[in-house]
């Protein structure tokens, strides 16, 4: 018999009236939910054939909260716990033994609200600090956060385009603010997956199952990945004397290949059509050898030894854009499969 969460037991179905089939429920998870009599359940058919029940008010009644002692953490790893919080899906934050004229409690708090979205510092008074979430993890679709951060992306690599074309540098100089934003949209989509885990209601209103959900974190890891190779080609363009270099040949003309395919990816993530998400992986995989290849050639040249350096940074950079724009293909397809994926019983021929 099972007695708590993680348990199971075996019942047998009951056939009443002739044509209602009925189980009885467990009394002690009866008990855990306050379900009574005449109290209406929540009944989810999954697509392995499982029945889920769930109360109606369970998702009203969940709320998590989190308290931090200042004087338990240290200052370095203050940010990195507020993280952790958010991450995991914590609706309320409360920090004690806060000083409100210390400077560095006070940066990380600072920190902790512009890599978020969402928490607001609601009350502060006696040494306590309370943030709360006024975001619902299951309102904004991870398709959007997703979408966010590949137009961050994209515009920030056509904007190193234009300035290796003769444009301005001021035109990039919000390189770290456009990465943050990013990052700030990985940490969105990471929370919004570890809530829609935890709760198949939010998964519900998100409009995607678990596993889904988890892949979409991988997208997000991918774009995020490629956000930071875009961030250090900005900062080569910011710190050092900018060589030469033509649009046509490589390794820039290696964008334009790269921003096609990536749009092309970006589109099948509601399409998934195999041939045109496999085409887009092998035009990345043909620019990763072309750009590899001119590595190589780099080692050998007689240009100046900043020139070189700074030319092989960038090759290197947009070889490793094209491996991670791979990936997320790669993801797309595992998508497309497991949406197709049929489900049969063991014993079936």
């Amino acid at each position: 018999m099972a007695e708590g969460a993680g348990g199971y037991e075996v019942r047998k179905v009951q056939l009443t009236g002739g044509a209602t089939y009925t189980i009885s429920l467990p009394k002690a998870w009866v008990v855990e939910n306050a379900v009574n009599a005449k109290d209406s359940l929540r009944i989810d058919w999954r697509p392995s054939g499982a029945l889920r029940i769930t109360p109606l008010d369970m998702a009203e009644n969940k709320y998590q909260r989190v308290v931090l002692s200042c004087k338990e953490i240290h200052i370095g790893s203050l940010h990195d716990h507020l993280m952790g919080a958010y991450i995991s899906g914590a609706d309320e934050i409360i920090i004690t033994a806060f000083q409100n004229n210390d400077k560095k409690h006070q940066a990380e708090i600072r920190r902790f609200l512009k890599n978020t979205r969402g928490f607001e510092i609601i009350d502060e008074e006696d040494g306590t600090m309370r943030m709360v979430c006024l975001m619902n993890s299951g309102e904004m679709p991870l398709y959007a956060s997703l979408n966010r951060m590949y137009s961050q992306l994209v515009s920030l690599m056509r904007d190193i385009l234009a300035v290796f074309d003769g444009e301005d540098l001021e035109l990039i100089e919000d390189v770290a603010e456009r990465e943050a934003d990013v990052d700030a949209m990985l940490y969105l989509v990471e929370r919004q997956v570890r809530v829609a885990l935890d709760s198949h209601l939010v998964a519900s209103s998100l409009k995607v199952s678990r596993h889904q959900a988890l892949e979409y974190s991988n997208l997000a890891k991918s774009l995020e990945r490629m956000m930071d190779h875009a961030f250090q080609i900005g900062n080569y363009l910011l710190e050092f004397e900018m060589p030469k270099l033509s649009l046509e040949s490589t390794p820039l003309s290696a964008i334009p290949r790269w921003l096609d395919a990536l749009k092309e990816l970006m589109i099948n993530i509601r399409t998934r059509e195999s041939p045109r998400i496999e085409a887009a992986r092998n035009e990345l995989k043909q620019s990763q050898k072309v750009l590899e290849s001119h590595e190589e050639i780099l080692m050998k040249s007689n240009k100046k030894a900043g020139t070189i350096l700074f030319e092989f940074k960038l090759s290197e950079s947009l070889r490793r854009q094209c491996a991670y724009a791979s990936d997320f293909g790669e993801i797309l397809l595992n998508l497309k499969v497991n949406d197709e994926m049929s489900y049969r019983r063991t014993n079936e021929e």
